[in-house]
C-alpha cells in the first residue's frame, strides 16, 4: 500500500467541502484529478470512505476513522516545510580544544539568534581526534587549531589565533624581562601529543628555546589555564583562553625576546561531504565570523 500526501490532501477537502469539484477548485486540481485520487486511496485501502448521496460526498464510518490521522499527517507535513522554512539544522560539529571552548560557543549563539530552530551536537578533543571523527563522517564540520594531514579532507584556512606566554603574577619570570635561558630552564605546562596546541608551541618555542628543560603534560587547555593560574608553570596559550584571567590579574605575561606568535584555525569537512542549505549556512557563517580579541600588550 502507497498512500499519497495528494491522497490525504483529497480526503480532507472533500470532508470539508463534500464535493469534488469543491475541492479541486480548492486544491487547484481538476475535478477528474480529484476523482481519480479519491478512486486509488479507496481501492487501496480495500474501502470506500465516503457515501454517494446524490452528487453529494459524504464520510462514511471508514472515512470517518481516516479523516483524523489524514487530517494529523497533513498537520505534520506543514510543520516540516514551515521548520526547513525558519532555517532549521541538526548540525553535528568537531572542534578542538581551544576552538571548542573559546570560540564555538559564541558562533552557536549567535547563529541561533539568526536561526532559532538550529540544532547543534559538539564534540570537543584534540585536533587528531577531531579529523578523524570528520573522516568517519561521525560529525559535518570540524573546527581545529592544527593542519590535519590528511588526503580524504579538505581544510581551509579560517581565523587567525594569538598566543602568550603567560604565567601566574607570583612566578619569578613575572614582572620583568626574561631571557631564552630562564624561559627554557622554566617548568612548561604542554598539551598531549596530537594537540594543535602542542603541535604550534613546539614549532615556534623550539627553535628559539632549543628543548624545554622541564615540562609537565596536561590533557586539556583549561587543565593548563588552571595550573598556571596556580603557580605549576609557564605556558604558551592563545590569547581567547586566557583574555579574563589576564584582565583579572590572575596571569600576565611574560616579557621575553620572543617574536609575537600566531597560528591559523582550520576548517576541516571530509571531500566526499554532501552539503545541506543549513550546513552551507553555517559554513558561511563561520567563514564570516569575527570575535572582539583584544590586541597583543
Amino acid at each position: 500500500m502507497r498512500l499519497t500526501l495528494r491522497q490525504m490532501e483529497v480526503l480532507v477537502e472533500i470532508a470539508h467541502s463534500r464535493s469534488a469539484t469543491a475541492a479541486g477548485e480548492a486544491l487547484s486540481m481538476s475535478q477528474s484529478a480529484v476523482s481519480a485520487a479519491l478512486a486509488e486511496l479507496e481501492a487501496q485501502l480495500g474501502e470506500r470512505v465516503f457515501d454517494r448521496v446524490g452528487k453529494r460526498l459524504v464520510l462514511n464510518d471508514s472515512g470517518r476513522l481516516l479523516l483524523p490521522r489524514a487530517m494529523a499527517i497533513l498537520d505534520q507535513t506543514r510543520g516540516i516545510e514551515a521548520l526547513f522554512g525558519a532555517g532549521a539544522a541538526a548540525l553535528r560539529l568537531g572542534a578542538s580544544s581551544t576552538v571548542g571552548n573559546a570560540i564555538v560557543p559564541d558562533i552557536m549563539a549567535a547563529f541561533c539568534r539568526e536561526f532559532p530552530a538550529a540544532q547543534f551536537c559538539l564534540r570537543v578533543g584534540n585536533t587528531q581526534s577531531i579529523a578523524e571523527a570528520v573522516a568517519q563522517f561521525e560529525v559535518d564540520l570540524g573546527l581545529v587549531e592544527g593542519a590535519c594531514h590528511r588526503d580524504d579532507l579538505a581544510i581551509q584556512p579560517w581565523l587567525r589565533d594569538d598566543l602568550v606566554v603567560v604565567c601566574a603574577p607570583g612566578n619569578p619570570l613575572a614582572g620583568r624581562e626574561v631571557g631564552l635561558d630562564e624561559l627554557r630552564a622554566a617548568r612548561w605546562l604542554l598539551r598531549e601529543v596530537g594537540s594543535g596546541t602542542r603541535e604550534t608551541v613546539e614549532t615556534l618555542l623550539l627553535d628559539q628555546l632549543h628543548g624545554f628543560d622541564r615540562a609537565m603534560v596536561l590533557g586539556s587547555s583549561e587543565a593548563i589555564r588552571s595550573a598556571a593560574i596556580v603557580g605549576l608553570g609557564v605556558a604558551c596559550m592563545p590569547r581567547r583562553l586566557v583574555r579574563d584571567a589576564l584582565e583579572r590579574g590572575q596571569l600576565v605575561t611574560v616579557r621575553s625576546p620572543l617574536a609575537p606568535m600566531h597560528r591559523t584555525l582550520y576548517i576541516v569537512h571530509h571531500q566526499k561531504k554532501t552539503f545541506s542549505q543549513a550546513l552551507q549556512r553555517f559554513l558561511q557563517f563561520c567563514q564570516t565570523w569575527q570575535d572582539d580579541v583584544s590586541t597583543p600588550d
